[in-house]
């Protein structure tokens, strides 16, 4: 059994290196093709909602009805399908101005992550979007992030923009979460929906920085920072750090702070700042009650009542990666996750459990 025990040790401590051998591979190797694979270009994949939604209720209904009319009723709605499209065949070719037809609604996906590496497909989308979409149509968002670096969300919120320039009707829905940053791209919005339970909020700021100088001076080990320019670092992750560079840095945060709290001032400006400008979250209901979003709604409560008044369209802008991109990605985002999780438990942040 001792063997046994030995050679079990022995085996997980060989798959855990050679897990982390390959996991640091794909990093390098993704990384070391970042600019190569910039060059190849992806394209745009348009799926009409209005047939996804069709073609399942239609599979609901066969499924509910009584076996022995099953058949009936499938040769019935392929009657009625045809007559349909007859129908619509016509009313395409028929050159009347008075003619109304259906606005249109472009669905877009924005899951975020720290460095909102989603911003690269969100541009593609909004601009295949803005060759089509008028005043009359509608550009609804999934959105869910927690945030992460200012700049990359501050592209984010841009891009979301440039839709609210060219006058065109902006909705937000949040299922799940959207803070920080992500409700700094919401807030962008003409309208936010939010589900009773997502998380919304967090209008604040936040640095954290591991300093190991008194472990570097236990060891008798030098660490010396250069700089030109009396602020070009204030916080250091080795060099001893001073309550003048504390200071210059908590300057900045405060400064980046005053920003957000502009921007989502401008964007919103029924909402009391001084109530929800302090870094809190806040559940869905209350979010309402402070203003934070205009209704409680899911996102397929919302595109189920759209599909029957609209033709909506979901838009994905999509890039085909090789073997070394995939793992690189699933090697990212599964180091994204981690570094998330223990960010919110060092700093008691928005997760609660049931």
């Amino acid at each position: 059994m001792e063997i046994l025990a030995d050679y079990g040790l022995f085996l997980a401590k060989t798959v855990t290196a050679v897990v982390a051998l390959g996991l640091l591979l794909a990093l390098v190797i993704n990384a070391n093709q970042k600019l190569r694979d910039s060059s190849e270009k992806g394209h745009i994949e348009i799926t009409k909602l209005n047939k996804r939604y069709e073609a399942v209720s239609e599979a609901m209904m066969l499924a509910v009805t009584d076996e022995s009319v099953q058949k009936a009723a499938a040769k019935k709605l392929q009657k009625e399908k045809k007559k349909q499209a007859k129908a619509q065949k016509k009313a395409s070719r028929a050159e009347d101005d008075n003619t109304e037809t259906k606005c249109r609604v472009f669905v877009i996906n924005f899951v975020g992550n720290i460095s909102a590496s989603a911003v690269t497909d969100l541009r593609e989308e909004i601009t295949a979007v803005l060759t089509q979409a008028g005043t009359d149509d509608e550009v609804v968002i999934k959105l869910e992030s927690a945030g992460g670096m200012v700049h990359s969300y501050g592209l984010a919120s841009s891009q979301l923009d440039r839709l609210r320039k060219q006058n065109i009707p902006l909705t937000v829905c949040i299922d799940k979460v959207a803070a920080s940053g992500g409700y700094m791209m919401a807030c962008v919005a003409d309208k936010i929906l939010a589900a009773p339970f997502a998380i919304i909020g967090s209008i604040g700021v936040v640095a954290q920085i591991p300093n190991f100088n008194k472990l570097l001076k236990k060891h008798d080990v030098d660490f010396e920072v250069l700089t030109a320019g009396e602020h070009k670092r204030t916080l250091t992750l080795f060099g001893e750090n001073t309550d003048k560079g504390r200071k210059k840095f908590i300057e900045d945060l405060e400064d980046t702070h005053s920003l957000f709290k502009d921007y989502v001032a401008h964007r919103r400006p029924q909402v009391e700042l001084s109530k929800i400008a302090t870094g809190e979250v806040w559940y869905g209901s209350k979010a309402l009650d402070l203003a934070l979003v205009d209704d409680l709604k899911t996102s397929d409560e919302y595109l189920m009542q759209r599909v029957s008044e609209a033709d909506v369209y979901e838009i994905s802008y999509k890039t085909k990666k090789k073997l070394h991109q995939r793992l690189g990605i699933a090697a990212e985002e599964s180091a994204d996750r981690l570094l998330l999780k223990w960010w919110n438990r060092f700093t008691n942040d928005t997760d609660k459990y049931l």
